[in-house]
């Protein structure tokens, strides 16, 4: 008997694509071509470091400086963008070059990778997201490029100008700065305005979104046009940068002189939404300062972007939604439009999907290591967002910690609703509804 085909949702679709590129990124790092030893990675580090790529999230077991050779580095920055641009969109990009037709099951799946609003167009938005990625990628590094040439050498300055550019837009977080102290991060740059401007600046485009900047090209300055969503998106996106870079200028790095501090308050609020690069000590920052980058690692960027976390939508509804109740309305508004209510309960229902995986991870990491569980609540928050921040405890973590880091890193950047659409599809839907109670709550 015939047996019938197999027919793939487009969530299952994103997380399948996700996962095979994960793992042809761990056999490559495993080859001895891959370190600087030439004994290859262990297969635990490989998948450690793939998944950190794929997940542009920039978690690392290993300095990418010192341990990867070249060729292990490219590999890296491959999945990398791979990751920031994600499978499915490359997978499109390489149909529409070979010239082969994208059928109405792919246009379907690249709406939900990207966030679209439509399928229609899906297309074109496809090579306008191609191009601009390119373009603001060479940007980056041609903007980088005289500091690290002058610091390095024209060779290998120009490899860490593209390499740093690419792994902030993609809001990964690598580098390659370990050449001068290993897992130092970007911290030795803390007072260039030049690498701090650039890297902050590539890891906010990559974040606003793909339809932002559709919106940001088909309308210019006339924000009026734009659609609900990347208002939200901007707006939201303003004030998570604006409030924090505050908070940090006048209460942690007070320390510094005013134009430093400027460019580290910046950076710092900058890069938790989710970057995971750093220009200052994180370990000297008071618990206040941590706990509003761990805030800042849960919420992340915006959907259809480079970028993971909760996403700066869901915290906008969340929070218009609270207004709303205040205010003893019946419906979430947003500049003069309504929210359906079934986008409150998607919010709802990723906020406790991310804060149960961010507090389960911290408390099993915290218990299994016998460290402090703000620290462990650090990291698993820097997963699970996708970031990439830590203070410093990684690299010494057992295989069942790395483990439950790698789960939250892949969780958190194929998306929680992504996840459970993909489980329960195929299941039996019904239209009958049971009866009605109230149940009091507050």
């Amino acid at each position: 008997m015939k047996r019938p085909n197999r027919h793939f949702t487009s969530s299952q679709i994103i997380i399948l694509g996700f996962a095979a590129a994960i793992l042809l990124g761990s056999l490559l790092l495993m080859l001895p071509v891959s370190t600087r030893d030439g004994q290859g990675a262990s297969f635990w580090d490989a998948l450690f470091t793939s998944t950190s790529a794929v997940c542009v999230t920039g978690l690392v077991v290993r300095d990418t400086a010192t341990y990867w050779s070249l060729f292990g580095q490219a590999v890296i920055l491959t999945l990398i963008q791979i990751g920031g641009m994600g499978v499915v969109t490359l997978a499109v990009a390489i149909t529409i070059i070979s010239g082969r037709r994208i059928g109405l099951k792919q246009r379907s799946t690249m709406q939900e990778a990207i966030s679209a609003p439509k399928v229609g167009g899906i297309v074109r938005l496809t090579g306008f997201i191609i191009r601009m990625t390119v373009l603001f990628e060479l940007a980056g590094a041609a903007v980088m490029a005289p500091v690290f040439i002058g610091e390095f050498g024209p060779a290998k300055g120009l490899w860490y100008s593209v390499f740093h550019a690419i792994s902030a837009f993609c809001n990964a977080g690598f580098d390659l700065m370990g050449v001068r102290s290993p897992f130092s991060s970007l911290t030795s740059f803390a007072a260039n305005p030049v690498i701090n401007i650039a890297v902050m600046l590539l890891i906010i485009i990559g974040g606003i979104g793909f339809t932002a900047w559709d919106d940001i090209r088909a309308n210019g300055l006339h924000v009026h046009r734009y659609r609900m969503q990347s208002k939200v998106v901007l707006t939201s996106t303003l004030l998570l940068i604006a409030l924090p870079a505050l908070y940090f200028a006048f209460f942690e790095f007070g320390g510094l002189p005013a134009g430093e501090r400027l460019l580290v308050s910046l950076f710092q609020a900058v890069t938790p939404r989710t970057a995971g690069f750093n220009t200052a000590d994180l370990t000297l920052m008071s618990e206040t300062g941590l706990a509003i980058v761990i805030l800042l690692m849960l919420v992340g960027g915006s959907p259809g972007s480079t970028a993971g976390g909760m996403k700066t939508t869901t915290l906008a509804v969340l929070v218009s939604t609270a207004v709303s109740v205040f205010r003893r309305k019946k419906h979430t508004h947003f500049f003069g439009r309504r929210i359906p209510d079934e986008t409150v309960r998607s919010a709802a229902t990723i906020l406790t999907m991310y804060l149960t995986l961010f507090l389960a991870g911290g408390c099993i990491i915290s218990r299994v290591e016998g460290l402090p569980l703000s620290t462990c609540l650090f990291e698993t928050a820097s997963a699970v967002g996708t970031v990439g921040l830590t203070l410093g405890i990684t690299p010494q973590l057992s295989l069942l910690s790395r483990g439950i880091l790698i789960l939250l890193m892949y969780f958190g950047r194929v998306g929680g609703l992504t996840l459970i659409f993909a489980t329960v599809s195929g299941k039996a839907c019904t239209t009958a509804r049971l009866p009605e109670e109230k149940l009091t709550v507050g």
